[in-house]
């Protein structure tokens, strides 16, 4: 059979790695996005008739593709294939021979009963690297348990250390849950590759997004293991670090970040207050932290003197880490980030001409910037891929007819609504 058309994928440092996507929604699908944007060759098998869940989630784009879709699914290829049917794992398995990464998000035993587990799939692709997200992983008492994003950051101590000290538990506005998982899977997946490279043997990442979550905690966790008490609520402020936060100021708000000694005294010479340095209820980070409450409560009443903008000025001078509280238009329009290139634009065929965040990672060396692809129509690249797998136009006709595989899906409404 033919090798696979790459003529979609941008070039960059995966360049030459296929990735064979089977998974949904968000934790998977941002995954296999960061290594699309690196230059490898996705191809995304979504479900008949409905493709990906985030297909649905409205404001759709000029009345065309999901907002949701268009942000995470950008260069892939979108092929649709009925995994349920002989037929349909035939093709997987084709795919799956001509690629090096499997990424899969269903719960544990979902692929083993498609006939597509790990130990099958290796007999077509010996040096495979597969990655499975799932809530809870592969293993253990709750691995067939159905989770999501809020149940993550809930389980993990997350959602129990977010929030004003006098409030309640609060939800993270990103879903960190997922996105984080998407990072560690990411992560895996190029671990995966290195060990191939260096043994020539296959690999299976077994991914818990509770543990991934888990595993962003830090020195959050470190705090309970070192003194038996969970951390509590802080707000926008540090467990051990003051004065670190959000401020009120003359029109708002600004944060201060003054994480270490030689940053409170810049602070302390900006304010006009040096008297403060040899202050020995603040003098080091342990006597500012033991002393919160009052110093907190001088450091707003100083700035609450003054705008935010004259702030800024005098803060700037005297280079003390501080910042605005932007709202995410105002993040967006920010100068540096059109100076760094953040946000790229494609042109889709249903919703026009489409602004996304592109990746935050920039490379100087022999390395040519991809250019965007808009995120696939459903079953776009389903004709395009078969054909690179053998498949005569013949045999194409007859899987669609047959029900086994979907080919462009017409901008009908059908699947958003």
């Amino acid at each position: 059979m033919s090798e696979l058309n790459r003529s979609r994928a941008p070039r960059g440092p995966l360049a030459g790695v296929r990735v064979l996507d089977l998974s949904r929604v968000l934790a998977g699908p941002f995954c296999s996005m960061v290594m699309a944007d690196l230059g490898a060759d996705v191809i995304k098998i979504e479900e008949l008739g409905k493709g990906d869940h985030t297909r649905t989630i409205h404001p759709l784009v000029n009345k065309g593709e999901s907002h949701y879709f268009l942000a995470i699914n950008r260069n892939k290829r979108s092929v649709v294939v009925d995994l349920k049917t002989p037929e349909g794992r035939d093709i997987i398995l084709s795919l799956v021979a001509q690629s090096d990464v499997v990424l899969e998000n269903f719960r544990p035993g979902v692929m083993d009963r498609l006939g597509l587990s790990f130990d099958e799939l290796c007999k077509r692709k010996p040096d495979l690297v597969m990655c499975s997200i799932s809530g809870f992983g592969q293993t253990g008492s709750m691995r067939e348990t159905a989770s999501f994003d809020l149940v993550t950051q809930a389980m993990s101590g997350a959602m129990h250390i977010n929030g004003e000290a006098d409030g309640p538990p609060t939800k993270m506005g990103i879903p960190m849950g997922d996105i984080g998982g998407g990072m560690w899977a990411a992560i895996g997946v190029l671990a995966g590759l290195q060990h191939r490279n260096a043994t020539g043997k296959p690999l299976h990442v077994d991914l818990s997004l509770l543990e991934g979550m888990m595993g962003l905690l830090g020195y959050l966790a470190e705090l309970y293991l070192v003194t038996g008490e969970s951390p509590g609520r802080v707000g926008s402020s540090h467990h051990s670090i003051v004065p670190y936060g959000r401020f009120e100021v003359k029109d708002g708000h600004i944060v201060l970040a003054l994480h270490i000694g030689n940053f409170w005294r810049k602070f302390c010479v900006a304010i006009g207050r040096e008297d403060l340095i040899e202050n020995p209820k603040f003098r080091s980070t342990q006597d500012r932290n033991a002393n919160r409450v009052e110093l907190e409560t001088l450091v707003t009443g100083i700035l609450k003197m003054r705008t935010a903008a004259e702030w800024h000025e005098i803060l700037s001078k005297a280079d003390v880490p501080h910042g605005p509280v932007n709202s995410v238009g105002e993040a967006l329009e920010q100068p540096v980030i059109a100076e760094r290139g953040l946000v790229k634009s494609f042109t889709h065929p249903w919703s026009g001409e489409v602004k996304v965040v592109g990746t935050p990672l920039q490379f100087s060396g022999d390395y040519e910037n991809p250019q965007y692809s808009p995120s696939p129509i459903l079953g776009q690249d389903t004709s395009a891929v078969l054909a690179g797998l053998g498949y005569s136009p013949e045999k194409i006709k007859q899987l669609a007819a047959q029900g086994v595989i979907e080919l462009e899906h017409p901008n009908d409404g059908s699947i958003a609504g």
